[in-house]
């Protein structure tokens, strides 16, 4: 069974603010919840190709993953998917300005591998409900700053 999901927020900063916050791997362990390092495999700046290394703990199991992003549109648009890991996964960012603040929206679809895809409803849920925690983390980061 395949994941999707897709989750939005408003976050009251301005795109520039919210979109490039949110866009450097190094700040994920900030709002990702599940995510416990990050490390360049390329040097940055972010650009299309550039690959960083993930690890991250998902339904109690330590997973470490490469993620390559594959679209980059500062302020507007990023897309990254699984390059090397156990749950091929395409992330995607998107943020557009709103009055009050930046509507970003989040979506994760993939599918499953191993014991997950057993668990394929399971994981699309947990994957909902970690995604929406997060966006509510980079909110409250972002609101606060």
């Amino acid at each position: 069974m395949s994941v999707d999901v897709t989750v939005e927020t408003i976050i009251r900063r301005p795109v520039d603010v919210v979109a490039g916050y949110a866009a450097d791997p190094a700040n994920a362990p900030s709002w990702y919840a599940n995510i416990e390092s990050v490390e360049w495999r390329t040097a940055p700046p972010l650009a299309i190709g550039t690959e960083v290394d993930f690890v991250a703990r998902f339904l109690g199991k330590r997973l470490a993953y490469t993620y390559r992003f594959a679209e980059y549109v500062p302020g507007e648009r990023l897309v990254m998917s699984t390059a090397q890991g156990p749950f091929p996964m395409e992330t995607t960012y998107t943020w557009r300005s709103v009055p009050g603040g930046t509507r970003m929206s989040l979506r994760n679809r993939g599918e499953p591998a191993g014991l997950l895809r057993v668990a394929g409803s399971v994981a699309a849920a947990a994957v909902r409900r970690a995604t929406t925690k997060d966006l509510a983390r980079l909110k409250a980061v972002l609101e606060q700053g």
